[in-house]
């Protein structure tokens, strides 16, 4: 039964060489790189272009808001059908608000043609019309601040935290772009490591199957080879079911100039370890400040200083102070030539609110709003340092330990290469070489996950960091 039992799994297996991936990649399909793959991320993924669209729809809140200092043009006439008095008049008006203050300036045209009754006296104008200028200036409340001002104020905001939650946005597609890529080297450095080991394998048992009917070895060797070819086999079906997984993730964040995911296969993939050196990030000391959130925090600080000061408005006695300047041209009408002479007038409007509960209410509401922001703004910029903290330590480590893992697979290798040459002596037995070529292609993929690791690290680093040249953020 064992002198069979080599038979039988030599029928069962399809003993066919796996192809390996080619080593070198046609001229056509150059090794896809990182930066290929940041660029493309940047420019078509779904999560930027709806963040840009956040941006032109804040946009479009602060144009609405600077329509409250549009200048505004009405109209109106009147005319008599039926009565004693045939008075007809029209009046044009245009307003524009101040920005710098919360009055407005106006200019006004009217003309009259007929008689009016002595209580619209006011309608009678000369042939040509009057011409009337003028101005309202708030001297107390809305004089720094007011509604409109504020709205246009609280939109340019919305703008800022629109741009920084894009760049959040960014900075974290970015960054699950770089964990996605080296996934897909790492995936596909383990297959060609696995792949690798089933070649020795299968190499192995012509020259195996030739020594056992030449008599050399005992065919039980030749069944034990059989049984680490399927094994290595089944490591590489998952490892490759792994690299499909790794593409298919991949997709996700590299596409094409119309934006679609692209599946990279597999001629594509790098030929060594060093594309799992991950991104290059600079220290800076001003991380903490650059960090999108933050920023968001502190726009929303301003907003609420903003508000506060509104709510503050509210509470001042209104006084505004208002100056007009009229002039009738042409011939007299029928009013008389009273209304001849250049015109000027000035006046004022006092206001005092005695309770303005209100107010009141909104200063409190503004002024814990505020509290609140500044207390979550000091706990967020500690986090942070904490944060960059505990990442950079973790980069250190994982560099120490990806030179640990690289040190040991140059000793596994040498240690498995002696053993093949002892073996091919007859000066070693069959499991020893294969313990020692599976612990150099274990030590091997050990290495593959370490830098892997570093990677990792490197790219949450560079996130933590807000280092947008690292993320491929920067043109």
């Amino acid at each position: 039964m064992i002198r069979l039992l080599p038979v039988l799994l030599a029928a069962q297996l399809p003993l066919v060489p796996t192809p390996l991936p080619p080593t070198t990649p046609a001229p056509a399909a150059a090794p896809l790189t990182l930066d290929e793959v940041l660029r493309a991320s940047a420019r078509a993924a779904p999560q930027i272009v709806e963040a840009l669209a956040k941006v032109r729809s804040a946009e479009g809140r602060a144009i609405t808001a600077d329509g409250a200092f549009d200048t505004v043009f009405d109209a109106e006439g009147r005319s008599r059908a039926l009565g004693y008095y045939d008075g007809t008049y029209v009046t044009g008006r245009a307003t524009q608000p101040l920005a710098g203050n919360g009055g407005y300036a106006y200019g006004n045209y009217r003309v009259s043609r007929g008689d009016f009754p002595i209580y619209e006296d006011e309608q009678y104008t000369n042939r040509l019309g009057e011409v009337k200028v003028g101005a309202l200036y708030a001297l107390l409340r809305d004089r720094l601040i007011d509604e409109r001002r504020t709205k246009r104020t609280l939109a340019a905001g919305d703008i800022d935290i629109a741009q920084f939650e894009r760049g959040a946005v960014a900075i974290g597609v970015q960054r699950r772009a770089i964990d996605a890529y080296q996934n897909w080297v790492a995936a596909g450095l383990r297959l060609r490591a696995y792949r690798d080991l089933l070649a020795l394998s299968e190499s192995r048992r012509g020259g195996l199957a030739r020594q056992v009917q030449l008599g050399a070895r005992p065919e039980i060797l030749l069944a034990e080879n059989d049984q680490n070819l399927v094994r290595r086999r089944a490591l590489v079906v998952r490892a490759e079911g792994d690299f499909a997984a790794a593409a298919n993730a991949l997709s996700l964040y590299y596409r094409d100039a119309a934006g679609e995911p692209v599946l990279v296969g597999p001629e594509r993939l790098p030929t060594d370890i060093g594309a799992l050196g991950g991104v290059a990030v600079v220290a800076r000391g001003d991380f903490v400040q650059r960090r999108p959130d933050l920023q968001v925090l502190l726009t929303r600080i301003d907003q609420g200083t903003a508000r506060l000061a509104l709510a503050a408005n509210d509470l001042r006695p209104r006084l505004d102070l208002r100056g007009e300047v009229g002039k009738d041209v042409g011939p007299v009408g029928l009013g008389g030539p009273s209304r001849t002479p250049l015109e000027a007038a000035v006046g004022f409007r006092f206001s005092l609110p005695l309770q303005n509960r209100a107010a009141k209410g909104r200063i409190v509401e503004a002024q814990a709003e505020l509290d609140a922001l500044s207390a979550r703004s000091r706990f967020l910029r500690d986090q942070i340092a904490v944060e960059v903290e505990g990442i950079a330590i973790g980069v250190g480590a994982a560099e120490q330990l990806a030179a640990i893992a690289d040190q040991e697979r140059q000793l596994a290798e040498r240690l498995a290469a002696a053993e093949r040459r002892r073996f091919e002596l007859g000066s070693s037995d069959f499991f020893l070489v294969n313990q020692r070529e599976e612990t150099a292609n274990d030590a091997r993929v050990r290495l593959i996950d370490a830098q892997a690791r570093i990677a990792a690290a490197r790219a949450e680093l560079a996130a933590a960091t807000a280092d947008r040249a690292a993320l491929g953020l920067v043109p």
